[in-house]
């Protein structure tokens, strides 16, 4: 009888037990400061150096040769760094683009924000690469129609920066910043013509208020980091040689 008891009070208490629910009454925290003061586990610093070790061995790899420091302030409307980006970009990517379309790239625009670092003077390393470009940025290739081009050239002469553009442009701005000319491999942009321009998938996503890529004919995506394009671009010249020059220019008269 006194186990019968016992049984049926069990139940009563694990019956019990199920419908009385926990509730969180208080949460405590603190701030776990991560500096230098903390001590480093040597067993995780062993297994990682090793990699380090290699990682910095191939970024540190002369890959050319800079004879001047090269900055993106170098210039009011044109940079010998972005010069040198948008040609880049242009001789590395037209060969790709051409061989899957059978058709050339018109013209590179970048953006003057992009340029996270200056060129110095000395031995170029694909690190200088990652500092100069650190993004993930790829190349893409846009079809517009000469008539958006041509909102690209009032958008770079109300813009008043030195946004890199490649050589086959000439955008020439008179005293007070309108467009005295722009043409392109020569020629005047025909707002009917159908333009190739290679750009980034940042701007292209309208990056910097750049929202005359859409809409367009078509899109290719040459998935090419603009990283990787600047590491092809330097293991080719031995010595690079950026210069300003008249792609585009205010004139002062």
């Amino acid at each position: 009888m006194i186990i019968k008891h016992l049984f049926k009070l069990f139940i009563l208490l694990f019956i019990f037990s199920c419908h009385n629910e926990t509730h969180i009454s208080k949460i405590e925290g603190k701030r776990i400061e991560i500096n230098a003061d903390i001590a480093s586990d040597t067993a995780i610093e062993n297994f990682i150096k090793p990699y380090r070790e290699n990682v910095n061995k191939n970024l540190d790899s002369i890959i050319s040769y800079a004879p001047e420091t090269y900055s993106k302030t170098d210039g009011e409307l044109n940079t010998a760094i972005g010069n040198l980006m948008a040609d880049a970009v242009f001789e590395e990517s037209n060969p790709v683009f051409k061989q899957r379309t059978g058709k050339n790239i018109d013209l590179v625009l970048l953006n003057h924000g992009g340029i996270r670092s200056i060129i110095s003077k000395g031995n170029v390393t694909t690190r200088t690469a990652f500092e100069v470009m650190p993004f993930e940025n790829s190349v893409v290739v846009v079809a517009m129609k000469g008539e958006q081009v041509l909102d690209m050239m009032q958008y770079l002469a109300q813009a008043k920066r030195a946004h890199p553009i490649s050589n086959h442009l000439q955008l020439v701005l008179g005293k007070d910043f309108e467009i005295s000319s722009a043409t392109l491999n020569g020629k005047p942009i025909d707002k009917d013509a159908i333009y190739h321009v290679a750009t980034n998938d940042y701007l292209y996503n309208g990056g910097d208020r750049m929202t005359f890529f859409h809409p367009n004919d078509s899109l290719y995506v040459l998935d090419y980091k603009i990283r990787n394009v600047l590491i092809d671009y330097f293991k080719k010249k031995d010595t690079i040689n950026p210069k300003r020059d008249n792609r585009f220019i205010k004139l002062e008269d």
